[in-house]
């Protein structure tokens, strides 16, 4: 059974149509990478799945049942946009309206588990207004979290966050999905945070999805390429450049060749040429690269 599966869904505001006979299936324990450019359609199709809008055509299915059903919908935990969070209350209090909307049966004890999850038990006495940007996201993720949600939808919640925030996201997102049964959908423009917890992608452009992908064949699916350093980069771009077919200038300052070649067959060539490499290493694009490429209509 797998958490979310989507088939041939439109939706058209007025003339234009946003979500274009999209497909997407999200398996169960994932953790999918919802991946496209502003405007491509990506917070439509989430908004659709939590139903906060309906759907023009198509179907979509939770956890093998509509995604209108009650009980299904009542496992689903959502941030979208930002949290729907009192400025002038304590980040506690915030909480436990969240748990009374919710109808928990032991709120408090809900919103302390909760709040430790995301490590953000130390400010549950701040009021959210003056929480970080980070910190508002780490609590809009806590709110989604209550009620032991089967399935998670969350746009950009690495926003704000700086790099322990990251750390410790990766650290509830990883734990969130342990026991195979939770599912987390993450639309996010960071691509290199993503690719530390994805399990699975989805790329989608003009509201049509491009590919969906393991990380394991995103990984076989991303080329490797040489990157070298010399002490005159310039003779040696252009000594590449008349061997090679694609030489290319990163933005660390290293020469990338993707041909396939190994960086012995290449520190021999420069060295013949009077060039000597002073650095060399084999590497492979990341999420990041494969997207631009992809977008450029690349392979």
């Amino acid at each position: 059974m797998n958490a979310i599966e989507i088939r041939d869904l439109t939706k058209n505001f007025g003339e234009k149509q946003a979500v274009c006979g999209l497909d997407m299936t999200v398996p169960m324990g994932a953790i999918y990478g919802f991946i496209g450019e502003n405007g491509s359609g990506k917070s439509t199709t989430e908004k659709i799945v939590c139903g906060l809008i309906h759907a023009s055509g198509g179907s979509v299915r939770l956890y093998g049942r509509p995604h209108t059903d009650s009980d299904v919908r009542a496992r689903l935990g959502v941030l979208i946009e930002a949290p729907g969070c009192y400025p002038s209350l304590t980040v506690w209090d915030n909480m436990m309206l969240q748990a009374e909307n919710l109808a928990l049966p032991d709120a408090e004890s809900a919103v302390v588990a909760t709040l430790k999850a995301v490590r953000m038990e130390g400010a549950a006495g701040n009021k959210y207004k003056n929480c970080s940007l980070g910190m508002k996201q780490r609590v809009g993720i806590a709110m989604a979290l209550l009620g032991d949600p089967l399935l998670l939808v969350l746009d950009e919640p690495q926003n704000g966050l700086d790099a322990d925030g990251m750390r410790i996201m990766r650290e509830v997102f990883l734990d969130i999905v342990k026991d195979g049964k939770r599912s987390i959908v993450i639309s996010s423009h960071l691509l290199g945070e993503l690719q530390k917890v994805a399990t699975h992608y989805g790329i989608i452009r003009h509201g049509k999805m491009l590919v969906e992908m393991t990380a394991a064949e995103l990984d076989a699916s991303c080329r490797t390429f040489v990157a070298l350093q010399s002490g005159d980069m310039r003779k040696t771009k252009a000594l590449l450049c008349e061997k090679y077919a694609r030489v290319e200038e990163d933005e660390a300052g290293y020469l990338r060749v993707y041909d396939a070649v190994t960086p012995e067959q290449i520190v021999k060539y420069l060295y013949e040429k009077g060039v000597c490499v002073t650095e060399i290493k084999t590497d492979k694009i990341g999420l990041e690269e494969y997207y631009i490429d992809l977008m450029k209509g690349g392979k």
